[in-house]
């Protein structure tokens, strides 16, 4: 099925519906207050990748949120492969988002929850060895005035429906012609970006910023360092200065979508200071390694 010939259809608590109808009452908690959980997720050969990683990173959240939903791993994950099918999806963006539900009133959450469920998805390139990038090259980083929260105030590692934060220092970037916010932590360190994990190399090992700090634990950025682990790559997790990434001979991002995406310049310094722009060697090899498991696990390494 091709996107322009047939109306995409989403799950919506438990029905197939086509996007135009798919919608939530205006009185859902997730609208009202973002009181949601979700995880974004890439399918490969249609399949999820990494789901058990993502239900437990979901769990988590709805631990946090106190949102106790009442659904097995194994229906919120038949709701994903229905939508895959549904629209004939084999490599796809997936978005599966589940609210508090309809709670009209009050700010305090009732203990009773009849949840919403929602999970979209929308056509990618296919995935593994020799695949086409959805991230439109390298990246061009700028820290931002907009800081990301202490856990103690917003829980970092709970992945909900409220995006204000990573909002707001987009917003920055508007001015700048970076396409990606580099945040910092409330003592000035550097976190990661608005919606990516951020790691970078100086010659010693792949570093990336510890999950002590504001940081959300990507599935993506746990699959890099278990990589970079068994090619014997030294991988250290710890607090660093934004002057530590600037001044690195490598940068790259991380997340679902677009996997690993190296970084041409963070405020506007060019990364490695050779002018160049280019992707480094070590994110080169990683890339390689994450798109070769790709392919043997979800293509059957048709691709060598």
């Amino acid at each position: 099925m091709s996107e322009d010939s047939q109306e995409r259809r989403y799950h919506v608590d438990g029905e197939i519906v086509p996007a135009s109808e798919a919608t939530v009452s205006v009185e859902d908690r997730g609208f009202a207050y973002g009181d949601a959980a979700f995880e974004t997720l890439r399918a490969y050969g249609g399949e999820a990748f990494r789901w058990d990683d993502h239900a437990a990173r979901l769990a988590d959240t709805c631990e946090t949120l106190g949102l106790d939903h009442g659904l097995a791993d194994s229906d919120l994950k038949a709701r994903i492969d229905e939508t895959l099918a549904a629209n004939d999806f084999a490599d796809a963006y997936v978005k599966l988002s589940i609210t508090r539900g309809v709670q009209p009133g009050t700010l305090d959450p009732k203990p009773e929850v009849d949840p919403t469920v929602v999970v979209i998805a929308k056509p990618l390139p296919r995935g593994g060895v020799d695949s086409e990038s959805v991230h439109g090259g390298p990246a061009v980083l700028q820290t931002t005035k907009t800081r990301k929260p202490a856990s103690r105030a917003l829980p970092a590692d709970a992945k909900t429906h409220n995006y204000l934060n990573g909002i707001l220092a987009r917003l920055e970037l508007r001015v700048t012609g970076a396409d990606e916010a580099l945040m910092l932590d409330t003592d000035g360190n550097v976190a990661e970006g608005a919606t990516s994990n951020l790691f970078f190399a100086d010659g010693t090992a792949l570093k990336t910023p510890s999950l002590d700090g504001p940081i959300l634990p990507g599935v993506t950025r746990r699959a890099v360092i278990e990589i970079a682990e068994e090619e014997g790559i030294p991988v250290e997790e710890g607090t660093y200065a934004p002057d530590a990434v600037r001044e690195a001979d490598e940068v790259f991002l991380t997340n679902s979508t677009w996997e690993i995406r190296p970084v041409a310049t963070v405020d506007g310094l060019d990364v490695g200071g050779d002018g160049e722009g280019v992707e480094g060697p070590l994110t080169a090899l990683l890339s390689r390694l994450f798109d070769r498991r790709v392919e043997e696990r979800y293509y059957g390494g048709e691709r060598s």
